[in-house]
């Protein structure tokens, strides 16, 4: 990954310190009385792999349409490559590549004639567009099954070929809307490996992704739902927005969330994996000392123990609206 570090701004958004090759202010999108997008801002720098992170619906995918140019916002502004998206889409898309959930290739065609057919589709010149081909090809290891059929690849073989697709007219950033949705585990490792690969080459990423396990793959993340981005950082420092967590297994978890969510010394407990995650009150007792009154007064408990928070802990603060510190993490 590359080395940026997030600096900020005067009005608290953070952003990278290069000039940014993507500049995302104030976006906003409606539909109908649904706020797809609220007011998001974001910059990237040359180079960085930024991810956004959240469930379905968290607007995600309407936000990634909008950089592509096309889809128009009902307010903000965003500037791709120093061309703003909004005003010029047709001349963005020239620094974009756009590969969206539903990328389409045509079945009764081979890979190669899919790289081809997509390469005359962005005017990439005849004399070069063989050798880049044959190059994406090598590259995401499909050079041995370039006259198969798309139709009859595997289903991480596909988002390769929609790669290459995508890639074949070099493009300054790339946009990837959940692309590893419905992969298995190894071809979603795969897939990052290339991806992370052609940053080497100089490819800006834009990745949006429902895996908190991709998240860590990213230079910067922001954690979106709603519509809103809710906290913007690197994946090392946003598991210390939760502060310690008190993990707790559990018989019987969710009678013991009901019995923890009346407690005044508990700021919140969501259930986690087969146990529950604890986090204390910023104004009440330590965690080390919120486990052993947990311990004490809580029937229902289990093991309990005090633990660092990962990504996932992070997310739950910033979805509940505020912090151990009592501060918001709302945009």
């Amino acid at each position: 990954m590359s080395p940026v570090a997030p600096g900020a701004s005067g009005d608290g958004l953070l952003i990278a310190p290069a000039a940014p090759i993507v500049a995302v202010e104030h976006l906003a999108k409606r539909f109908g009385t649904i706020e797809a997008v609220r007011d998001v801002s974001f910059a990237v720098a040359p180079g960085e792999v930024f991810g956004l992170a959240g469930p379905d619906g968290a607007g995600k995918t309407t936000t990634m349409r909008i950089l592509a140019g096309i889809m128009a916002p009902d307010g903000g502004s965003a500037v791709v490559a120093g061309i703003d998206v909004l005003r010029r889409p047709e001349a963005a898309k020239g620094q974009i590549g756009y590969l969206s959930q539903a990328f389409s290739m045509y079945s009764d065609l081979t890979v190669a004639e899919n790289v081809a057919f997509f390469g005359d589709l962005y005017e990439v010149p005849r004399n070069t567009l063989a050798e880049r081909r044959e190059m994406l090809l090598r590259m995401t290891g499909l050079e041995p099954f370039q006259r198969r059929l798309a139709e009859h690849l595997s289903g991480g073989m596909r988002q390769k070929l929609a790669l290459c697709c995508t890639l074949i007219h070099r493009p300054r950033v790339l946009l990837l809307d959940e692309p590893t949705t419905g992969v298995d585990p190894a071809s979603r490792r795969d897939f990052w490996r290339l991806l992370l690969r052609f940053t080497r080459e100089g490819v800006t990423l834009v990745v949006s992704t429902p895996y908190m396990d991709e998240v860590s793959r990213c230079d910067r993340v922001g954690l979106m739902y709603a519509g809103s981005v809710l906290a913007l950082d690197t994946p090392d420092s946003l598991p210390a927005t939760a502060g310690p967590v008190v993990e707790i297994t559990s018989d019987h978890p969710l009678e013991l969330q009901a019995s923890l969510r009346q407690r005044s010394d508990v700021w919140a407990a969501e259930v986690f994996g087969g146990g529950l995650h604890v986090y204390p009150r910023p104004d009440g007792p330590d965690a080390r000392l919120l486990a052993e009154t947990l311990r004490r007064s809580e029937s229902a408990v289990g093991h309990v123990e005090v633990v660092r928070p990962g990504l996932e802990d992070a997310f739950i603060v910033a979805l509940l609206g505020a912090g151990p510190d009592g501060g918001s993490h709302a945009s």
